[in-house]
């Protein structure tokens, strides 16, 4: 036999069939239990090759298949909430040739999104936005005379968020048909109890349940009122007592459940009775899952496997390159446990995101004055508020996207009544592959227009311990410190963090024909950039602003004063430091007829996708090579002829 016409038989024949939901409907109810295994064997291999969230997607291999069998999408709208379970999502919708550029540059977005498919018919990434966006479709379904159904997805956790309640409190005085599938991984909330469970579940979202209920609510209209409201009663005790779901049924929302969510026998005939339904209004499906199910490193540590880094399938042994430098995060938790120890009013808060913003760091030393408050950063921002009333010092440690979901509180709570509650902000700047939803693009400019606010960049990790100790010691309003993700530069940490001068910055080259004054990491780019500029024959200065607000206006006035160009550069939108900068310029009259060219390098205004994050700072003319090529250009002068007449 000829070796070469053997093929190999492939790992995946019933996914190899799917090219979209409309090809998983072809096949017998008996194939599906195959169909998830496959699926599930081809989420893990590529996000072997990719990284990415890999135990939520595990967790919901069954119910994904199920949902897209059950329903008729995309005509019915499946939302996933957040967006981390929906890689096998697509893979069954179309994207499976596409699976390996998840997170990378020009490839597919590890969240949901609506320019990249039409099985994605709301862009997620931040938490708990499913019930309110679903809602508002099933309303328009019902005003277009439209039949079809919008199933919302949402994890236990995105319950912690009140947007969630806000949406089931509406959804439940409301008409429109509106399926919520709660998928329980992680809280237990009502855990299966066996077959009795399930039978339960499948009793009550059948037709024949419904209408003996329906028909009892009417005849009970004719019975003596005390009898009625007793019997009502009785009749919501048995079913909650079994199946749980009370505090959904006071919101006005008819609750099935729980049901084994990897079990594919019970999961079909419920949603096939909860899609046949002839009622309006909101149904939630309880759904019990297991994160990382199916792949044992996976099921053993939800947390080290809920977003990962390109791994061994076999061993699960995440690949992790050797740190050149110590991460941001984890200076700033560092620092943080150091001036905890001296001053035992230091508390610490985090919605949801304990180890993303260090903070599991800071609770090992000081659990109890640690505290995670769930998805609810308008919550968080109030705490950390109310914490300050009584003179305690709350590091409220947030994303900087994040951070934007609590704006009014931030205005509202904290500014208005000038508390010093401290704001540690993660993730300010380009973020890579997450994209533009987890972007710390605005948090200066939205922060540095409040009266009373004190916004600080760090330009290296050694900065950012100062500016912890400058926080910690600052108790006179709120005060804000952002940091990257990622690594640091690499310069050397100090012992201890100093308390810094409030609205000094510092100068750490000088020049005399250029000043470049950063705010923020680009503080590195811009020395490299001095450097290459001395070989076209331009002195540079380059000074570190430290404060957004308040600004070093005698730094401000000097620069603008001693050089022809000033330009300033921060990893921010418009509206920011440039902006502050040119504003204190403006009222100062140094703009007027003294020949000062200012230029403001910011991130363009629009939003980027997912890549390396210096890839990003490239696209946006951030880097070294743009400084350089927009001061030729603020001198007039073209690069090659500016070298050529140093050469």
């Amino acid at each position: 036999m000829n070796e070469a016409n053997v093929t190999t038989p492939s790992k995946t024949p019933l996914l190899d069939l799917i090219s979209s939901p409309h090809d998983l409907r072809k096949l017998n109810e008996e194939d599906l239990a195959q169909v998830s295994s496959e699926l599930r064997t081809e989420t893990i291999d590529a996000v072997s090759v990719t990284g990415g969230h890999l135990g939520a997607g595990l967790g919901v291999i069954e119910l994904t298949v199920a949902l897209h069998y059950v329903f008729n999408t995309p005509d019915d709208r499946l939302i996933w909430d957040v967006g981390h379970q929906a890689y096998p999502h697509k893979i069954l919708t179309g994207r499976r040739d596409r699976i390996r550029t998840l997170r990378r540059g020009g490839g597919l977005s590890g969240f949901t999104k609506r320019s990249e498919s039409e099985y994605d018919p709301f862009g997620a990434a931040h938490s708990s936005t499913s019930l309110s966006a679903g809602l508002g479709m099933a309303v328009a379904n019902t005003l277009a005379g439209k039949p079809s159904n919008v199933i919302a997805v949402i994890g236990d956790g995105a319950m912690s968020a009140g947007m969630a309640y806000e949406a089931m409190n509406n959804a439940g005085a409301m008409h429109s048909r509106l399926i919520i599938i709660l998928n329980d991984n992680d809280m237990s909330i009502a855990p299966p109890a066996g077959a009795l469970s399930s039978y339960l579940a499948r009793l009550v979202s059948g037709d024949a349940y419904r209408s003996v209920r329906e028909a009892a609510k009417q005849l009970g209209k004719l019975l003596p009122r005390f009898v009625y409201d007793r019997a009502r009663k009785t009749e919501e005790f048995a079913r909650n007592f079994w199946a749980g779901g009370t505090l959904f049924e006071e919101l006005g929302i008819y609750y099935v459940g729980p049901i084994d969510g990897h079990n594919l026998d019970q999961m079909l005939p419920v949603l096939k009775n909860v899609r046949d339904f002839k009622e309006t209004g909101p149904i939630l499906v309880h759904v019990v899952t297991q994160k990382g199910k199916g792949y044992a490193p996976a099921e053993a540590t939800h947390d080290k496997y809920h977003a990962v880094n390109m791994f061994d399938v076999v061993t699960g042994k995440q690949v992790k390159p050797k740190p050149n430098a110590p991460v941001y995060t984890s200076v700033f938790a560092e620092a943080l446990v150091k001036e905890a120890a001296k001053d035992d009013k230091i508390v610490a808060i985090t919605a949801a995101m304990p180890s993303g913003t260090g903070l599991d760091i800071f609770q090992k030393h000081f659990p109890d004055r640690t505290f995670d408050v769930g998805i609810a950063e308008q919550h968080a921002v109030t705490f950390a508020a109310g914490l300050a009333t009584e003179g305690y010092k709350p590091f409220c440690a947030l994303y900087s996207t994040f951070l934007q979901r609590g704006y009014d509180q931030v205005v509202h709570d904290v500014a208005i009544q000038n508390l010093p509650v401290r704001f540690a902000i993660d993730r300010a700047g380009l973020v890579g592959a997450d994209g533009a939803t987890h972007a710390g693009s605005f948090d200066v400019s939205f922060l540095g227009i409040l009266p009373n606010m004190v916004v600080m960049a760090a330009a290296d990790e050694a900065e950012l311990v100062h500016m912890v100790a400058t926080a910690a010691a600052f108790n006179e309003g709120p005060i804000a410190l952002r940091y990257p993700r990622g690594e640091g530069v690499g310069v050397e940490l100090p012992s201890e963090g100093k308390v810094l001068e409030i609205g000094r910055g510092r100068v750490l080259r000088e020049g005399n024909k250029v000043a470049i004054l950063s705010l923020g990491t680009r503080l590195a780019e811009a020395l490299k950039a001095a450097e290459d500029l001395a070989t076209y024959g331009v002195s540079a200065t380059v000074a570190d602003a430290r404060f957004a607000k308040p600004l070093d206006l005698e730094l401000v006035r000097r620069l603008a004063a001693n050089h022809e160009v000033l330009i300033t550069i921060e990893e921010g939108s418009v509206g920011g430091f440039g902006s502050f900068v040119m504003q204190a310029l403006a009222e100062d009259g140094a703009l007027d007829n003294r020949g000062l060219k200012f230029r403001s390098m910011v991130l363009p205004d629009l939003f980027l996708d997912h890549d390396k994050p210096e890839k990003l700072y490239a696209q946006a003319g951030l880097d070294a090579q743009a400084i350089v090529a927009k001061v030729l250009a603020t001198l007039g002068r073209n690069s090659d002829a500016a070298k050529s007449m140093i050469a």
